[in-house]
Formats: structure tokens, C-alpha cells, sequence
């Protein structure tokens, strides 16, 4: 009669397995915590951009005093289409914000046709509102008013174009330097001799903060706030805000 295999396992084979046992539940917890991480952060990351989504209805239509604000009527604006226009646009715009360029690459050419047809005055005023991301936003607030006041406003109106067609992002790890600055300036049709020492040495650092400072005054803390015939325009999303701006033209 043969003998039956004992079924106890050895204490070596035990202590090998346990160990084994004990580094997979390990890693098991370790891959769901981190997938638990993942999820919280991307469940944050839903709710920031639905924020920010939602924020150019919600501070766009509220806390804005338009009494004064007439297209062509301050001294740290950029403003085309005639005087007697039967329509007139009022424009917040910071040159870092990503809302600012969307708004650029949808309505641009059609506000200038607008000016150009004489349906229309536009008035560009740029302030700094994302001042957290490195100094780019007041530099180059502080290279527009040199080429508006060096070059002249066609020039300044292309500077601006520029500036938004190579818009740099709020992510980026570094921001456009002088040079960058100069060099989109002189794209535009600006003089270097002339526009460079403004440039580099913030000669309009004035302008900027006055610029900065009517821009709260009259309640604007959000970017585009644009403004037609004295009533700001909202939106849920830059596409209705550009829809709603353009469908008062003309």
C-alpha cells in the first residue's frame, strides 16, 4: 500500500508564498490608489474647464458699468471704423488669454470688413489680467502702445493680428522675449530704430497700468468682455459670444 502524500506544506514553500501573496495585494493597492489619483485629478480638471467655460457667461454679463464705455473714447485703445458708425464695439482683451485669441480667430477679419464697410467702430483696449504667468501679458501690453505710438494705429491694428496669430500658451515653460516682440513688430510694417528701446525698456509701463486700472474701474475681470452699443455681450461659449457680437453688425 503506498503511503499518502502528506498535505502540509513545508514552512519554506509557505514563507515564498505569503511573501509572493503580500507583494501582489501591495502592487494591487498601489495601481488603485493611483488610479483613483488619476481620476480625482481628472474629475478637476473637468470641473476648471467647465469654470472657465461657464465664466464668460457669468462675469461677462454682471458687475460691468458701460455708462461710459464708447468705442474711440479712451486713451489706451486701438480704434477702427468711422465716427458715425451705427454700430459701436468695445473690446477687453488680455494678449495671453487663450478666450482672447479664440475670439480673434473667429471674429477678426469680420469686425474689420464691419470698420471697413463703415458698419461698424471697433475699439481694441488691452489690459493685463493673467499677470501670474511669467511678465509676458505687461510686456506685451507695453510693446503694443510702443508701436501705436512709434508706428501708428494700421501698423499697431497688424501688431495686435500678430500677436494673437502666435499667441503663446499659458502653459508654456517659457514666454516670448523682447527680441520675439520686436521681431512680430517689425513683421508688422514698425521700424526697429524706433520701436526696440520701448520694448525692451517698458517705456510704457504708464500706459499699461492706466490701461489695467480703467479696465477694473468700469468692472471688466474676465477676457474677451465685448461690449456693443453699451450692452455686454454673453455666451456659454466664445462661439456664442462671437455670434452674438456679430449678429448686431450691419
Amino acid at each position: 500500500m503506498a503511503n499518502r502524500p502528506s498535505t502540509k506544506p513545508s514552512p519554506k514553500g509557505s514563507g515564498k508564498g505569503a511573501a509572493a501573496r503580500a507583494a501582489a495585494v501591495r502592487e494591487e493597492q498601489q495601481k488603485r490608489e493611483r488610479r483613483r489619483v488619476l481620476v480625482m485629478g481628472g474629475s478637476v480638471a473637468a470641473v476648471v474647464i467647465a469654470l472657465i467655460v461657464a465664466a464668460v457667461l457669468v462675469v461677462n454679463s454682471s458687475g460691468v458699468d458701460t455708462d461710459e464705455v464708447q468705442a474711440g473714447s479712451s486713451d489706451y485703445g486701438l480704434t477702427i471704423g468711422p465716427e458715425d458708425a451705427p454700430t459701436e464695439i468695445v473690446i477687453y482683451e488680455d494678449f495671453l488669454c487663450p478666450a482672447c485669441g479664440a475670439f480673434e480667430a473667429e471674429a477678426n477679419d469680420d469686425l474689420a470688413q464691419a470698420a471697413a464697410d463703415g458698419d461698424a467702430r471697433v475699439e481694441y483696449r488691452p489690459f493685463v489680467l493673467l499677470d501670474g504667468f511669467d511678465d509676458y501679458s505687461p510686456r506685451a501690453v507695453n510693446a503694443f502702445a510702443v508701436v501705436l505710438e512709434e508706428s501708428g494705429p494700421e501698423v499697431a491694428k497688424r501688431f495686435h493680428d500678430e500677436l494673437y496669430a502666435d499667441q503663446p500658451s499659458e502653459s508654456d515653460a517659457t514666454f516670448p522675449d523682447a527680441d520675439w516682440l520686436v521681431e512680430k513688430a517689425v513683421a508688422a510694417g514698425a521700424d526697429e530704430a524706433a520701436v526696440r528701446p520701448g520694448i525692451e525698456d517698458m517705456a510704457q509701463q504708464d500706459f499699461v497700468e492706466q490701461a489695467t486700472s480703467e479696465a477694473q474701474s468700469a468692472g471688466v475681470n474676465s477676457t474677451p468682455t465685448v461690449i456693443v452699443d453699451g450692452e455686454v455681450v454673453g455666451g456659454q461659449t466664445i462661439d456664442e459670444v462671437v455670434q452674438n457680437t456679430l449678429d448686431q453688425v450691419g
